[in-house]
Parts: structure tokens; sequence; C-alpha cells
């Protein structure tokens, strides 16, 4: 396959462009409006306009589409700014702000109004949307519209001055009441709003309306290729229009791409704000969301997002990627670089009944079986450990290899042992599990050459560090669907579980975002922000099992 054939469509149109002149280099942008925090489809938004740029060594800026100042906090400008770093894409000084262009967007109002393209209308919203008409049907021309440059001028000033009210008056774009696309029916491009902005305090009572001022925060800086998602393919006429309207020398190209959407997951901001509100989650980095911030504490990794992103691929068409193939990236990322660890999440006590009272020994333990580089570590083993509880059982079904009364089986990286019963408490619980060893068997090989079905792992009772473990679902419940008939989220109750668990001591000094694969119950990250010193918190990242397989490429 040649390398013209392989590009996306998009690097087609990038290739023609160049080629005939268009341009003379690419430079692209990551425009998010600062309402909220980023979630894994604007990741791939990021990297795909971060990769653009690299691939044709252009520009990238990061710039924030602040003209809706009801929505937008400072808490989210930095949330995305961390984001977009962490995922890889710098942007070096290019960090902008479309507050910083009020007053170029304000003369290009101006600029239409007195070339007869913008009118002031006093029509209400809904006044508005009356008169624009239907799909079928043409709208009403504005009884305003006929208002001369004059009148529009003085009326505009008094907007900015702040003597109407909110919503009492609009600048509106003169294009085409009759048009088949709604979009270029007379679209509203100014409106008063008396909010302070976070960038701009109180200097403007006045703000644009998006689609007013994107395309010119796009000619302003230079861009040359407008990356967007399919939902502004029908804006695309207005986006031209602006453009050429205002007659920027070198209008940029929007180019649309179908959006990523995860099965089963929550991404509008306004359910997940609604899930913030009411405490069912932690904030907007929940691990159990999947917005950027709540992937980055559960311990995904940037290269873990690019993988699925590239997955995912680049197409015209919207589709649906199924979350387990987030999780195979994120295994397939972490399998040779986090060691192996042994974690007990369901603790019972093992006892060694023929172990030396007192005594203990170092036992070395390879950190990844597939990776000899991450190399050894020193485990303490004495006579007292913590197993998981499912790892015995009095009566156990057939084809159960691990403890049962007379079974032998392997303590990980350590000695053979065969059970020889337990203790329970007066309510019938199982508190110890009793065993002795064989003293021949240290390593996990008898010299005899006997072998054993079953391996198990397990901490020292004595030096095991104890840590709050969490187990996350999906928080939909997937078998039911995302909302309910009422359109409310149809939230599983098991999407968290809390364990207090044993860990062996080499975890004592784990940091926050530090990942581990623990043995059997999968990879873990430690939390950055309920963890305190001598008392640890792990997300568990992902099971070991996957339900994903990768489809083989077409030769």
């Amino acid at each position: 396959m040649s390398e013209t054939e392989s590009r996306n469509f998009i690097e087609q149109m990038i290739d023609k462009d160049l080629a005939e002149g268009v341009y003379d280099t690419v430079h692209t942008r990551f425009p998010p409006e600062p309402n909220g925090y980023l979630h894994i489809g604007h990741a791939k938004s990021i990297l795909l306009n971060y990769g653009l740029a690299q691939k044709y060594g252009g520009k990238f800026n990061v710039r924030f589409d602040d003209t809706n100042p009801t929505k937008e906090k400072e808490e989210f400008v930095e949330s995305i700014k961390a984001d977009v770093a962490w995922l890889g894409a710098d942007w070096e000084d290019r960090l902008f702000f479309a507050s910083g262009y009020f007053d170029e967007m304000y003369e290009g109002a101006i600029k239409l109004i007195k070339k007869g393209k913008a009118y002031v209308s006093d029509l209400s919203a809904d006044e508005i949307r009356e008169y624009r008409g239907t799909l079928t049907e043409a709208g009403k021309e504005d009884p305003c519209a006929g208002r001369s440059v004059e009148e529009n001028l003085k009326l505009f000033q008094e907007m900015k001055e702040g003597k109407y009210a909110d919503g009492e008056k609009v600048l509106r774009a003169r294009i085409d009441m009759a048009s088949p696309n709604i979009n270029m029916r007379d679209p509203v491009i100014y409106r008063v709003a008396h909010i302070p902005h976070h960038n701009t305090g109180d200097k403007w009572c006045i703000y644009p309306m998006y689609d007013f001022a994107h395309p010119i925060e796009d000619a302003i800086e230079g861009i040359t290729h407008s990356i967007c998602t399919l939902e502004f393919e029908d804006h695309r006429p207005l986006y031209d229009w602006v453009v050429r309207e205002l007659e920027y020398p070198h209008p940029p190209r929007q180019i649309e791409f179908a959006k990523m959407y995860l099965t089963n997951v929550v991404t509008g901001k306004r359910y997940i704000k609604k899930l913030v509100e009411e405490g069912i989650v932690d904030g907007w980095d929940d691990p159990r969301l999947v917005s950027i911030a709540a992937l980055r504490r559960r311990g995904f990794t940037p290269e873990s997002i690019r993988m699925f992103v590239e997955l995912c691929g680049v197409s015209k068409a919207n589709s649906s990627a199924d979350y387990a193939m987030l999780e195979y990236c994120i295994r397939e990322d972490l399998k040779l670089k986090r060691p192996r660890m042994m974690a007990v999440l369901d603790p019972v006590k093992l006892i060694i009944d023929n172990y030396p009272e007192g005594e203990s020994e170092m036992l070395e333990a390879p950190n990844n079986l597939e990776n000899e580089a991450l190399g050894n570590r020193k485990i303490p083993f004495g006579r007292e450990l913590y197993i998981e509880r499912e790892d015995f059982m009095e009566e156990p079904p057939r084809k159960y290899f691990r403890m049962f009364p007379g079974n032998e089986v392997r303590l990980m990286n350590a000695y053979f042992v065969t059970c020889t019963g337990c203790v329970k408490d007066e309510n019938g619980v199982i508190t110890e599990v009793h065993c002795t060893y064989d003293p021949a068997s240290k390593g996990g090989n008898s010299p005899d050459g006997r072998k054993v079905k079953g391996t198990i792992h397990w901490v020292p009772a004595k030096e095991a560090v104890k840590a709050t473990v969490r187990l996350y679902e999906n928080i939909i419940d997937e078998e039911s669907g995302v909302y309910n008939e009422d359109g409310s989220l149809n939230l599983n109750p098991n999407s968290l579980t809390v364990r207090e668990a044993y860990l062996e001591p080499a975890l004592a000094d784990a940091k926050a975002y530090e990942s581990f694969q623990f043995v059997r119950n999968g990879f873990f990250c430690v939390d950055y922000k309920d963890s305190e010193e001598g008392a640890p918190v792990f997300n568990r990242i992902v099971s070991l099992k996957s339900s994903f397989v990768l489809p083989k490429k077409e030769d």
C-alpha cells in the first residue's frame, strides 16, 4: 500500500491544497469552549489537529472559544490546558482566547452593518425562531431588516453602551431568509448579555455568537484548515460567508470529520454536570467517567489514548467504538512497562503451621515476567500470610485447583503448601486457613519433580501495606441502555466497589499516578486525590481479561 493511498481523506485534501498553491503551509487549532471538562472525543480532535501540524511541519494553536460567559469558568480553562499538555500536544507559545479578539469582532460587525449585511433586530428569541421558518417552508423577513445603515450603527453602539436589557435587541446578519439552509436565514451574530467575562471583566455587555466569532478567530490566527466535527457541516456556508464578507485575504478552509463515540458511556456535559452536582460522582475527574481528567486519574496513559484514536481512524461517517477497545489499548501499553506485584483484595489469613514461629526470610521475585529489564525485588515471607478468600474452599467444585483440605498448591515465588483445614467464627465465616509447607520447594519448585495445578498469590501479614482499593464498572447499566424513558441516565448501582486490601510492602511508597499490575486482579493506579501518606488509594484501571479482539489487517 502506497503512502498516498494510506492517507486519510483530510490529508488528501490538504495535499491537494498544498499542491495547487491554495496554502503554502498547514496551520491547525484545537478550539475548546471552556464550559466543562474535555472527554475522550475531544482527545481525537486534539491529536488529529496536532498530528496534522506535526506531519506537515506547520503550526498548532490552542484557542479557547470563550464567547459565552454564562457557562465559562477559569477552572475549565485550567483543566483543558492540563489535558492538552498531558496528551502531548505542544502548543508552545500559541495559546489564544477568542475574547482577545472581541475588538476585531466588533469592528467586523460594524463593517457588515456599513455594507448593508447586518441589522439590529427587536424580535425576541421565540419570534426569531418563528420567523425562521422550517425545513420545508421559507422564513419571513424580520420587520427590522429595512433599517438604515445609520440607524443600525446607532442602535448597535447603544447595545455596546449597555442601554438595552438582555434579549431586548440582537444584531443579525442579512443573508437570505429563503435559503434552504436554515443557518443562513439571517442568523444572530451579536446578543446583549450583562455578564462579566472571565478574561475581559465588565468591558463588554454584548458578545458575539459562536458561528460569527469562530471563522474570525481562525482568519485572524492564519489557520489554514479548520478541522471540525460533522455537526458543523451545515454551518460551513455561514463560516465561508463571514470570512468572505469581512474580506480576509487568506480564508481558512473548514473540513468536517466524524465524531468518536464510545458505547455505553456518558460524554454530554449536561449529564456529567448533573452527576457532579448531585454527588453521584466526586467531580469531573471521577474515574468512572471518560473525561480526559478522569481517564488520567484512573491510570490511563497518553500512549494508550493515542493508540485508541489511531485504531478508530478518521472518517466521514459517524460510528461507535466499543469501550473494550479502549481497555485493550491500556493493557497493551502497560503490560511490558509496569511491575507485576501481589495484592490481596479480599483477605483471609493463611497460617503455615510448620513454619518456625518468629522467623522470616526474603524471597526474590521478578517484577515482570515479560520484561526482564524491570529486574527483581525482595518480598518478606513468614509464618502468617494473607491470601484471597476465593482461593480457599472447604468443598470445592470439580476442576478447582486452589486451596482445599488435603490439596497442595504453590505460593507464588515461595513454596509448595498443603492445606490442612480452616477456622471459623461463631457466624460460620472463615477467619483462618491452615497449611504446612515443604521447605525443599523454595522458589516454587519441588526437588522431586512433583507438579501442582494451582498457584496462588499472597502477601506477608506482618509487613503488608493496608490500602483502599476501588473497583469500577461502567457507570451506565449496559444491558438497559444509557437513558431511561424519561431521559434520565440509567445508572449502574454497582459502578463502584471499595475494598480494604493488603499489598506487598514494596507498594508502601507508591506515588500518585504510579501504576502497577496486581497479580490476577488487573492494573491499578495510585489515586492522586484521595491517597494520603501511609494510606494509599488504588483505582483499578482495567482488569486483565479482555473481550476485545484486534481486527486483522487486510493484505
